[in-house]
């Protein structure tokens, strides 16, 4: 069986008005930017990273 990358599917469900400037580039980042969209991101320490930067603001699930 081929090498499969896991992915997180991200979902953004909270506004980042009022968060600080460095969160909304983190949501763009990303590729979010508007409550409601979702994208599927590799699983790699990076993004992990940048998750938990915003995790107040996005559900994230395994997939």
């Amino acid at each position: 069986m081929a090498d499969a990358k896991k992915t997180l599917h991200v979902k953004q469900v909270r506004s980042s008005i009022g968060c600080p400037a460095d969160q909304g580039k983190t949501l763009k980042a990303l590729g979010l930017g508007k409550i409601g969209r979702t994208v599927d991101q590799v699983d790699n320490p990076s993004v992990r990273g940048m998750i938990f930067k915003v995790k107040h603001l996005v559900e994230v699930t395994e997939d």
